[in-house]
């Protein structure tokens, strides 16, 4: 029996850790779900594994032969339900959606958790690694690839004095922008027009650029350029 208890002492203990590391990653970066979001997420996959990893204890006095419980349900079934706690780290700013890597990262967490209830160590240790790569080396990786940069741009003008979609595209054009797409509302009681878009660069440096020469035109009432996160 005491060695038993050390036994599941050890696989909660390597799930803590584990689970610490990758939550330390999202916590340095000001994620919402961080340290303790994914230590919590890992030990509680790993104490539902334990819960299937030592079914003898929970009919005692019964033939286990009489008794089929596959331990791939329950593995299932913490996969599924930490899809719900995913969705919740995932948030919606405007037309940005933030989030999506710490909810891909909480679920790589509890799969890790799973491995730990088990007892696969070694399993635990190359995913753990395998995780904070990706979330360190493959963010300065990222940073450093040559890519589209998207933007969400409005700009609004008074009824009786606008800028033609041609003439906002050769603006844009000059900017360094190419426009994704474009739409138009009328405000105010057709007081004002806007005109929604999304557009790209592949310069940062251009974001500026853009805002100088919108705030040189003297017809325009108000602007916003918002950067498109991930």
């Amino acid at each position: 029996m005491e060695r038993e208890g050390l036994d599941i002492l050890a696989r909660l203990l390597v799930a803590t850790m584990a689970g610490g590391l990758i939550g330390l990653e999202r916590s340095f970066h000001g994620r919402p779900a961080g340290f303790r979001t994914h230590t919590l997420v890992c030990v509680a996959s790993s104490l539902l594994m334990l819960v299937t990893m030592y079914q003898a204890r929970w009919f005692t006095g019964v033939p286990l032969d009489t008794v089929r419980i596959d331990p791939t349900r329950m593995a299932q079934g913490v996969m599924t339900g930490i899809g719900f706690l995913g969705a919740g780290v995932i948030m919606r700013e405007g037309l940005t959606v933030r989030g999506l890597t710490t909810a891909a990262s909480i679920w790589t967490t509890a799969a890790i958790g799973i491995l730990a209830g088990v007892g696969f160590y070694s399993a635990v240790l190359a995913g753990s690694i395998i995780t904070i790569g990706i979330l360190t080396v493959f963010r300065k990786v990222e940073n450093r690839m040559r890519s589209q940069i998207f933007a969400y741009n409005t700009i609004v003008f008074g009824r009786d004095d606008y800028m033609s979609e041609a003439e906002i595209r050769e603006l844009l054009s000059k900017n360094g922008f190419s426009v994704a797409n474009i739409s138009y509302r009328l405000m105010e009681k057709g007081a004002q027009l806007e005109y929604r878009m999304t557009v790209r660069t592949m310069d940062s440096g251009n974001i500026e650029n853009l805002s100088k020469s919108l705030l040189g035109l003297t017809s325009i009432v108000e602007f916003n350029i918002s950067m498109a996160g991930d």
